[in-house]
């Protein structure tokens, strides 16, 4: 077997072995370490046999993960006085690469700094000098670094791939997307890259396009459990909690023993009211990461929400104990405190609170909570409205609002003149844009830009049969620079599902003379993207979701748009027999369940 053919198979067996384990995105130019031959012509020169046998026993060791093995075997290789400079460079790489992945950086560094001076055309080594440098968090070098092997390599996908996770660091987030769009063209068949990029829209607040990422990585690899944990995180931002929890399972099957999984199910399942099994995920994120702040303060918030106030304090002090800088630890704790009739000790944990992060919607709740148990309605009002000001996501400070019969949308819902259209008004929050609609109160359409500029509404369309109920909102999404760095316009269609109050997508579908192709077909919408990847949204089945889906007979009723609502959001919503009925439910909720219901 040739040198070249010999790498191209260590290469995909190393990329298999990290992809199946999890780490693709944080170690994918690893992959191409043992390919070298690939990237530049004269690493592939002659080798004295027993350098040569030494070199493919260690990397056959580092394949199988004998780390220490590979490292001996490429110090017994360079100890051939005859290897020339370049072939020196190309094991001193290698060994790097297995001493990074033993944690001994100053070795590594030391083994890359010498082959980048022996062999400085050698783009694999500048690639992975940049993300020990990366890992070392040091983003500034790992660019330099990174930016020497494009141009040594301009095809070198991995390291377009690593620098944008650099821009991640940096929080240039518009830079690291435009790195992984070159990454996905370059192996668009790789989910990294994809994953990457979703990674990068959720830090912009796009979460709908990291879910269309996230989506694609996942069909690369259905394997990919990073792909399924990164497209929930999306779905909780949105609202979508079935579709996150079910993704969540999907991680935990392929990496059961991740403490982080289980935690962010029970968020998914407390959510929709699914207490038992909320607290069973809580236990299980307990019991594999006992030293997690994070599984504590999340299971003793649901105690505290079922009022089992003596667990939720047990499980509270001990995440205040494992990270005493966790203001989400001490506001829970006030909040636990409060509902076991001590406001006044919970007041003095909101306190503490507040001094490690007054930014934090979870804190401000919890004071607005604390404060409303004390009598202060006026003051909780004003808190859970700059809870939910701070981050429209935060669905827990938006229905105590609604538990107090309060509406946040006026009060933090900034109107942007010149940008609606028919009955659509765009908005902001938070930094974020929205489009809104006095038709349909129970929708509001994220407006995610993709460049410079606002965004302006350009045409509402609903659909007729079989996709009745179905809407489309075409938006200007801002101008994006092109090859010759001259602005185009960018735009975006919203799929809002009307019988079920969601948007189901936000799809990219012009960038300059660029144009999504869209086909409707037997309850499926395709949209061919600018970017020129397939995504598919199965939004019909044949019959009406709301009527399947709906309880008791008379619960829902179509109106004037031709959108199905519960009574109780139509014009009889104010009627005097549901209004009593409402209060004589009211009385016997617990607070658990005045939170979460709608």
């Amino acid at each position: 077997m040739t040198v070249q053919a010999m790498t191209k198979v260590f290469a995909s067996l190393i990329a298999q072995h990290l992809r199946r384990a999890g780490m693709m995105s944080a170690v994918l130019s690893v992959v191409c370490v043992l390919a070298c031959a690939l990237l530049h012509p004269s690493a592939a020169f002659a080798i004295g046999a027993a350098a040569r046998v030494k070199t493919q026993e260690a990397a056959a060791a580092l394949l199988r993960g004998d780390l220490q093995v590979a490292v001996n075997a490429y110090t017994a290789a360079l100890g051939d006085t005859n290897l020339d400079k370049d072939r020196r460079a190309t094991i001193l790489n290698d060994r790097a690469v297995a001493l990074v992945r033993m944690r001994k950086m100053e070795l590594a560094i030391q083994d890359y700094n010498q082959a980048v001076q022996l062999f400085p055309e050698y783009a694999v080594v500048y690639n992975n000098r940049g993300n020990l440098l990366l890992d070392l968090n040091l983003p500034h070098e790992a660019v330099k670094d990174f930016n020497r092997a494009i141009v040594l390599a301009p095809g070198y996908a991995e390291a377009y791939n690593n620098r944008a996770a650099a821009y991640v660091r940096l929080r240039n987030g518009r830079a690291a997307i435009n790195d992984y769009t070159q990454a996905i063209r370059l192996m668009p068949s790789t989910p990294a890259p994809l994953s990457g990029r979703g990674r990068a829209h959720l830090a912009l607040n796009q979460p709908h396009a990291a879910i269309r990422d996230f989506s694609r990585a996942v069909k690369a690899d259905a394997r990919f459990a990073d792909g399924y944990r990164n497209r929930a995180e999306a779905k909780l931002d949105v609202a979508h909690y079935s579709e996150a929890i079910e993704d969540l399972s999907r991680a935990i099957a392929f990496d059961a023993n991740n403490s982080e999984l289980y935690v962010l199910r029970g968020h998914a399942n407390l959510a929709t009211e699914n207490t038992s099994v909320a607290l069973a995920d809580f236990n299980k994120g307990v019991e594999l990461a006992p030293n997690s702040a994070s599984a504590y303060e999340a299971r003793g918030l649901t105690y505290a929400l079922t009022l089992e106030t003596e667990a939720a304090l047990e499980d509270l002090n001990r995440a205040v104990e494992l990270n005493p800088r966790s203001a989400i630890a001490f506001a829970y704790r006030g909040f636990a405190y409060a509902q076991g009739d001590q406001a006044e000790v919970g007041a003095r944990d909101i306190e503490t609170a507040l001094k490690l992060d007054d930014k934090s919607p979870e804190v401000i709740w919890a004071k607005g909570e604390v404060v409303l148990i004390a009598g202060n309605r006026e003051e909780a009002i004003a808190d859970f409205r700059e809870a939910a000001g701070i981050d429209p996501s935060y669905r827990r400070a938006s229905l105590a609002l609604q538990r107090l019969g309060i509406s946040d949308e006026v009060t933090v819902d900034t109107p942007v003149a010149g940008l609606g259209i028919e009955d659509w008004v765009v908005v902001t929050r938070a930094g974020r844009y929205y489009a809104t609609s006095k038709k349909y109160r129970r929708i509001r359409v994220p407006l995610e830009m993709n460049g410079k500029g606002q965004p302006k509404l350009l045409q509402w369309a609903l659909r007729d049969k079989p996709f009745k109920g179905i809407g489309t909102l075409r938006f200007s999404t801002g101008t994006v620079p092109d090859k010759n760095n001259k602005p185009v316009p960018t735009e975006a269609t919203a799929i809002v599902d009307l019988w079920q109050a969601t948007v189901v997508a936000v799809q990219p579908t012009r960038t300059g003379s660029k144009r999504a192709k869209w086909t409707w077909s037997n309850g499926a919408i395709s949209v061919a993207s600018v970017d020129g990847v397939m995504d598919e949204f199965r939004v019909r089945n044949g019959r009406n979701p709301a009527v399947a889906g709906r309880g008791r007979r008379g619960d829902y009723r179509r109106n004037a748009e031709g959108v199905w609502e519960p009574w109780a959001q139509g014009p009889r919503a104010g009627t005097r027999k549901s209004t009593r009925r409402k209060r004589r439910r009211r009385k016997s909720k617990t607070i658990f369940q005045l939170l979460f219901s709608n």
